[in-house]
Parts: C-alpha cells; sequence; structure tokens
C-alpha cells in the first residue's frame, strides 16, 4: 500500500511502510472513510499538518481519494507510529453550507457550477437530467444536499463519488459480477431480514393548498407491512417534487428489509454497486445481490474484506 499527502501548497509527502489500514466504500452519504497507521520516526521534519488531501495506490490502482481530517503521531514501547485518518471527497460538499437560492429554472450545468466546481471537484456525467422550474436551495443546506436533491428527486439518479474523487452522476453498471461458489473461502456470513422501520405508505401533504399525494410499496404491503408515514411539504413545492420526495422515504425506510453481511480474505474484493452472485455450499442467501458498503482492511490477521449486500434494486 502506497500513501501519499498532498499540502495546501502543493507538496507531496509520501508515507512510510503501513503496518495497518483500513477504507469504507459507500454508495453516497455518509461518505467514504480512511484510516492508516505507519511507522514513523520522531524528529522528521514536521510538515503533516499542511497536509489537505490523501491518495492510496495498491498494485498500481488508485483505491481511495479523499481529504485529510486528522494526523496524529507520536510513540511508545513499541516505537514510532504515524496515523492519518479523513474522509472522501465528499466531505467538502457535506461541511460546506449553500447559499440559499431560488432558480427560474435549475439545469444540472447550473449545480455543478454554482454547489460542486468552486470545491475544486470534477464531475462524470453519464446521464442526461432534466431542468428543473422553481428550484430552491434552503438555507442551511449543505452543498451535498443541493446536489442530491437535485439528481435524486428531480432525475432519478443517486450522486456518489468513486476512488479518484470524482462526482459521478450516473446509473449503476450491471458489468461487474463476482459468483461466489461452493468453494469460496467466506469466513463469516450474516444473513438478516428486518420488518421494522420500512414503511408500507408515505402521504405527502402541502402545506398551503392541503393536497395529498399517496405513495405505496406495493410488495411490502403484500407481505403485511403496515406503517404509514405523512410528510408535509413547502407551499410552493410541485407536484413532481411531492411525488419524488414520497417515493424516496420508501425507499430509504426499505433498505434495511433485507440485507447480507459476509468476510473474505483479502483486500478489496468487491466495490460498492458491483453484483455478488451467491452459490455457497451452505445453501444461504443464494442469488444475486449488489454491493451497498464495502471494507477493506489490514489487521493482525492480515488483509480482508467486509461486505454489505442488498437487493440489486434496493442500491440507488
Amino acid at each position: 500500500m502506497l500513501g501519499e499527502l498532498t499540502c495546501w501548497d502543493g507538496r507531496r509527502i509520501t508515507l512510510p511502510d503501513t503496518v495497518s489500514w483500513r477504507f469504507q466504500y459507500g454508495c453516497g452519504s455518509p461518505c467514504d472513510s480512511f484510516q492508516l497507521t505507519c511507522l514513523w520516526e520522531p524528529g522528521e521534519a514536521d510538515v503533516l499538518a499542511e497536509a489537505v488531501t490523501f491518495t492510496a495506490v495498491e498494485n498500481g490502482e488508485i483505491v481511495f481519494t479523499g481529504v485529510v481530517d486528522e494526523c496524529e503521531r507520536g510513540w511508545d514501547s513499541s516505537g514510532g507510529t504515524l496515523t492519518v485518518a479523513g474522509r472522501g471527497m465528499a466531505a467538502r460538499l457535506l461541511d460546506n453550507e449553500a447559499l440559499g437560492a431560488d432558480y427560474q429554472v435549475a439545469t444540472l450545468e447550473d449545480i455543478l457550477r454554482d454547489h460542486v466546481t468552486p470545491y475544486g471537484i470534477s464531475a462524470f456525467v453519464g446521464v442526461e437530467l432534466p431542468a428543473v422550474p422553481g428550484f430552491s436551495v434552503a438555507t442551511g443546506s449543505s452543498e451535498w444536499q443541493v446536489v442530491y436533491e437535485f439528481c435524486r428527486y428531480y432525475g432519478g439518479i443517486a450522486p456518489r463519488f468513486d476512488r479518484n474523487g470524482r462526482l459521478i452522476i450516473s446509473p449503476w453498471s450491471d458489468g461487474t459480477r463476482r459468483v461466489l461458489g461452493a468453494g469460496a473461502a467466506v469466513t463469516k456470513l450474516t444473513l438478516r431480514d428486518q420488518r421494522y422501520g420500512a414503511l408500507s405508505e408515505v402521504l405527502v401533504r402541502s402545506r398551503t393548498s392541503e393536497e395529498v399525494q399517496s405513495v405505496t410499496d406495493d410488495a411490502f404491503l403484500r407481505r403485511g407491512g403496515l406503517s404509514r408515514r405523512v410528510l408535509t411539504m413547502p407551499g410552493k413545492s410541485s407536484y413532481q417534487a411531492m411525488r419524488y420526495s414520497g417515493q424516496y422515504q420508501l425507499e430509504q425506510a426499505g433498505k434495511e428489509l433485507r440485507t447480507l453481511e459476509l468476510e473474505l480474505p483479502g483486500a478489496f474484493a468487491a466495490w460498492p454497486g458491483d453484483q455478488v452472485e451467491l452459490r455457497l455450499a451452505q445453501n444461504v442467501g443464494t442469488g444475486l445481490w449488489r454491493v451497498r458498503e464495502s471494507v477493506s482492511g489490514l489487521g493482525e490477521r492480515g488483509t480482508y474484506s467486509r461486505l454489505t449486500l442488498v437487493p440489486p434494486d434496493a442500491v440507488e
């Protein structure tokens, strides 16, 4: 593992040999995170406080790009160590509050120009999103909330960041699939079915007109689910915004209905969005899943991957 820090003035610092590391990847928010511990010799030039961003490379491939939140160094009877921790590039949008604004008609180009590009973030756009009349940015919203609401509510696409630190606005690809057969070295597996927290219906009510839109999860209703929520929208919300808001609440609540967690030896076994087909000898969780969260690390027992899998259509 090669770790490199970039300082605010462009200087680069190559980190010493690593003794442990952990990278956590998800599909949006909360953002990805990392922690890396290296050997350290007290007395070296102390420029770590100037570090702004972090990049990790494994076998010639970038596996993480993010911002540095904390550098810690010191020593004990075992020697000196340096620990660097931080988050993915989404942190720049999460940490910055947007200026309230009303767009007569907002396009994706407007959103990227005003809420993404100023933070040094590049974007890959693989889909055409519609312009949104009367789009409003609420005072107190984070820049990430602005981007997410525009893309997810009105375009049906959940934005995310890749390992190179780019904002990705594109549907998930079904091209990458890993098959775990009877001989797969799965060291731990947990299959969980959870009904609590799932919603069968969301009523979306306009504050001024009292108009009510009903959005239902028909599959959960057929399985006996009965849990309703009422969501009150600002008076100027359009019909489309109300429908998207209700559907979004249903999908968020249904994320935990069925999850499968497994651990494998070796790091970076799969990435968020990848498909995993299970054909284990134990006949548990057989079928097609999609990775919602991936954790890779190096610890006392060597490298490992922990994957959180959900049904393919449960990943935004």
